[in-house]
This record gives C-alpha cells, structure tokens and sequence, in this order.
C-alpha cells in the first residue's frame, strides 16, 4: 500500500470515526460536543475530497477502494450510536430511522460478501443516501453546541415524542428551548428520515442487480 494523500484521507476517516465517541467517553459537556462534531464533520468532508484526489493525481488504489466504504460505514454507525447514546435518545422519531439505516449497511455488507468477486458498482443513488446520511448525522451532532452558544439547555427526549405537539416533541429542549435550537433538531431528524428512504433505495437497487448471480449459483 502507498501512502498517499488519498489514503491518509480515508485511514484519517476511519480514525475519527470512534473518536467521536471517545471524545463524549473521555470529556464533559460542551468540550466533547464541539470536538465529536468537529471531528464528524472534518472527517465527512473527506469523503468527498480522498477521491476526487485519487483521481485527479491517478492515485486510485485497490486500498482505498476496499477502505473507503468501510469508513463511511464506520462513520454511519458510530455517529448514530453516539447519538443514540448520548443526545438523542430512544425516541421513535430517531429511532426507526436509525434502525433502517443500519439494517441496509449489514444487509448490503452480506450481499457483497456472499458475491465474492462479482462487483456491483456504486450507484448514483447510494451516494447520495451517503451524503444525506453523514450531513443529517453532522446536522443532529450540531444540536447540542448550538443550544449551549443559544443559551438553551438541552434536555434528553422523551419516549412520548409521538403523540406530543410537532413544535416541543422533536425539541430536546422541550418548550423552553429556543426556536434556532428546535429548527435544528428538526431539520436533523428530517433529513435522517430522508437518508433512511434513500437508503431503502440503494439497498433494493443493489439486491435487484444482484438476483441474478444468486439465482444463478442455485442452479
């Protein structure tokens, strides 16, 4: 493997992804929300810019190939965990976007695994459900630190957000919060919401290429 700026950029991917939870493992409120997020974002920001490099400097790798995806799922997962576990919380309204999201990376990880050397190539669409993934995960990370620079204090949510008014339920900061920290919060989880349909998307597209290599070793 060479180390080129486009695989530093991929394997610095891969390392930012767990310490985003060390940061809220390791430090208190508000130092290891403004860490987790500026990791999480800088690390997001790369995916783009690690093969767009390869390409442009012909640097592209068999190494980086194989690790790109993997750190984009790393990301996926440790930010919805850390989210999970230590803003958001077990809401439905979190919840079962989450669920959707991770459910397609195994699925779609077994799939590739099981089609040993046949390749499916990365669409269009599972782009996208990439990037709407990483940015609703920055936008939900963005939460806490705008409600500390606001002056509200965020709360955990509660399991009732369901049958709760739009306004205070998707809210951590209930009614008291101020209205830049609800919009946040909003957009975050619509935007999950949207990234969990774009990857429903991917994932039947990519087992509808596959059908026929699986059928075919049936036979």
């Amino acid at each position: 493997m060479r180390w080129t700026v486009p695989n530093l950029l991929t394997v610095s991917r891969v390392l930012a992804a767990p310490g985003v939870l060390f940061a809220f493992l390791l430090l208190d409120s508000p130092y290891a929300d403004w860490i987790a997020l500026v990791l999480f974002v800088s690390a997001a920001i790369t995916d783009y810019f690690d093969g767009w490099l390869a390409r442009l400097w012909r640097q592209e790798s068999a190494f980086g190939k194989m690790l790109d995806p993997i750190a984009d799922k790393l990301m996926v997962a440790i930010g919805l965990l850390v989210l999970a576990t230590f803003s958001v919380g077990a809401t439905p309204l979190y919840l079962i976007p989450a669920s959707v999201i991770l459910t397609r990376e195994i699925l779609v990880s077994g799939l590739r695994e099981f089609l040993g050397e046949v390749k499916l190539h990365v669409t269009l669409i599972a782009k996208w459900k990439t990037t709407a993934q990483l940015v609703a995960i920055g936008v939900l990370l963005s939460a806490v630190p705008l409600a500390h620079l606001t002056g509200a204090e965020p709360r955990p949510a509660r399991p009732s957000a369901l049958v709760e008014p739009i306004g205070t339920a998707i809210a951590w900061g209930g009614p008291t919060a101020l209205p830049v920290w609800n919009w946040v919060v909003i957009s975050g989880l619509s935007l999950l919401w949207i990234a969990a349909g774009l990857t429903v998307l991917s994932g039947w597209d990519y087992f509808r290429k596959a059908m026929p290599y699986i059928q075919h070793r049936e036979k």
